[in-house]
């Protein structure tokens, strides 16, 4: 908070202009002139004072270029655009990195994310109705709360992703889709198994194996 108080301290303590030293020339009786150099006090105060408002200063660029939630307002490491709490609809994000991308709350439907790097993307609380997540690598992705309902999960790779909540994937295609380590209900889990089969390309894991289904 030092940073936002910054203007304030300047307004107070007013950066003035740096003061000269000044001059003063004697008269001599013998002819000979003595030059003798007096500093102003307020020479190395104003001096000490004009560093510390310009260190101040940079101080403040630094902690904005790099916090990354102001640096990408929503976005990710990978994808500067905002994308938390927007209207998706229909984009096309196909065969993009968006590595720790945020999608929070945000409309998906039939978006398409075919072949999309999407390892630690959030897209908590979102709705996916009808997405196209085919070939992803959704590796740690958060599905907390969101709607995958009737989304294309084929050969998609969903290792370690979180899913809790009333995260659902009624409807959803899952041939060769990767479900290692997610964390099911066994309500999602026993309906995920009426319909897996098919054996993921990437991994080597067949989808009914990742389920843990009997």
């Amino acid at each position: 908070m030092a940073v936002l108080n910054f203007p304030l301290c300047c307004s107070k303590l007013q950066c003035v202009p740096l003061s000269k030293p000044s001059l003063q020339i004697p008269s001599s009786s013998q002819g000979r002139t003595q030059v003798k150099i007096t500093n102003d006090s307020s020479f190395n105060f104003g001096e000490s004072l004009s560093k510390v408002c310009i260190t101040a200063l940079f101080s403040a660029s630094l902690f904005f270029a790099t916090d990354p939630a102001l640096a990408f307002k929503g976005g990710g490491p990978y994808g500067s655009e905002v994308t938390r709490g927007q209207d998706l609809t229909g984009k096309d994000f196909s065969g993009k990195t968006l590595i720790k991308q945020d999608f929070k709350t945000s409309i998906l439907r039939q978006t398409n994310f075919k072949a999309a790097k999407l390892l630690g993307a959030s897209f908590f609380d979102a709705d996916l109705t009808g997405a196209d997540l085919s070939d992803a690598d959704l590796r740690g992705a958060d599905f907390s709360l969101a709607n995958v309902t009737k989304v294309n999960l084929t050969n998609a790779n969903l290792e370690g992703a979180l899913v809790t909540g009333n995260t659902s994937f009624k409807g959803s295609i899952i041939t060769g889709a990767d479900f290692t380590d997610v964390p099911l209900r066994e309500d999602q889990k026993e309906y995920l198994c009426k319909v897996a089969d098919g054996v993921n390309p990437v991994t080597g894991n067949e989808t009914r194996e990742t389920l843990l289904c009997k």
